[in-house]
């Protein structure tokens, strides 16, 4: 072997690496990347439930126990009502993760040693569901710390998945997950792709507007999005018995939602892409945080604040929240509208940048 030549050879590729930013911020940025969210994102401690409290017994006993229940980190009341049917609204609107209910015969329960307190639980999440779970082991004061360790005073009650079965967790969220795999990949690589047969050209010479040329697109690819939508529900029911408590017409208008963002990203990826290859390193950059940071394989309640509102960007976040409310709580879009509004900004903001930058890359 010549080791000139072999040198010659290294040079040559360093050179043309160090021409390809995309390449050098993937070698850069996905261990940088991976190790942040893994080490500082990512916690399977569940600390701060958004929590309602329903103090029904208004004594000074109950309001050290709510008080004690916060001291454990758990949980983190951030509304106070004064029925348990607000506090099951709360829950189906994914507004709270759990609720503590204190009956008004709550000192009489405490004496006879009777469940006096129920934690009630948004069990469509299982992680929610075990954090939740450890209050349940918590006595009601000192004295009975000492003298009832093993009694429960507290009751957990588990709401849309008391069986605790992952799929049911698992399978409306991954709906998301495949959108947001396969649309934000096929419509960057769909643009690029023309560019580079130089089809682009031609289909400019058209009548077509710059707008209805990228509408036009996409738009084959949105109804591939509901097809693969329909596969994964019926196999999620048929297959792991998966609920959908609420409306149908619901599902789908959130995973269009979900589909028109993601080729809304796509379309802005393109008009950056140089290249098919560039498009799916480009993708990796979004897909990697989605996957990540938006509920779907750990916990958001366990995340950090600046993490939490880094994941607000991305729509796979809001599709959670959409799709488990209506699937599992049986909520309504109209109940959700905060996440479905968050939808629609993202895919107006992204399509319009997507369409700006590609009038001026063809002017």
């Amino acid at each position: 072997m010549n080791l000139r030549r072999l040198f010659a050879i290294v040079l040559k590729e360093l050179r043309q690496l160090r021409r390809d930013r995309i390449t050098l911020a993937m070698i850069a940025g996905i261990p940088i990347l991976q190790l942040v969210l893994f080490g500082y994102a990512i916690n399977l401690n569940l600390r701060g439930l958004a929590t309602g409290v329903c103090d029904q017994s208004h004594t000074s006993a109950a309001r050290t126990l709510v008080m004690d229940m916060v001291a454990t980190g758990v949980v983190a009341p951030t509304r106070v009502v004064s029925t348990p049917d607000e506090l099951m609204t709360l829950l189906r609107r994914g507004d709270i993760d759990v609720g503590i209910v204190v009956p008004p015969d709550f000192e009489r329960r405490r004496s006879e040693h009777r469940e006096a307190v129920q934690v009630l639980v948004d069990g469509s999440d299982t992680a929610v569901q075990a954090a939740a779970a450890q209050l349940a082991q918590m006595p009601l004061d000192e004295a009975q710390r000492s003298t009832l360790p093993t009694e429960m005073p507290i009751g957990v009650v588990a709401f849309y998945n008391p069986e605790r079965r992952s799929a049911v967790n698992i399978v409306p969220g991954l709906v998301g997950v495949i959108l947001t795999m396969t649309m934000v990949l096929f419509t960057g690589v769909a643009i690029v792709r023309e560019r580079e047969r130089g089809n682009m050209e031609l289909l400019i010479a058209t009548p077509l507007s710059r707008s209805e040329l990228m509408v036009g697109k996409v738009l084959p690819y949105a109804a591939i999005g509901l097809i693969q939508t329909t596969f994964v529900l019926a196999l999620g029911v048929w297959l792991f018995r998966v609920p959908v408590r609420g409306s149908l017409l619901d599902v789908y208008v959130a995973a269009m939602l979900l589909i028109l963002a993601n080729l809304a990203l796509g379309l802005l990826i393109s008009t950056r892409a140089r290249s098919q290859f560039q498009a799916m390193q480009m993708t990796f950059f979004v897909f990697l945080p989605s996957i990540l940071l938006s509920g779907f394989m750990f916990p958001f309640s366990g995340m950090p604040r600046v993490v939490q509102w880094i994941a607000e960007v991305l729509p796979l976040t809001h599709f959670m929240r959409l799709i488990r409310g209506v699937m599992l709580r049986g909520a309504t879009l109209v109940e959700l509208w905060p996440d479905a509004v968050a939808l629609v900004a993202f895919t107006a903001v992204m399509m319009s940048v997507a369409i700006l930058r590609f009038r001026r890359q063809l002017d």
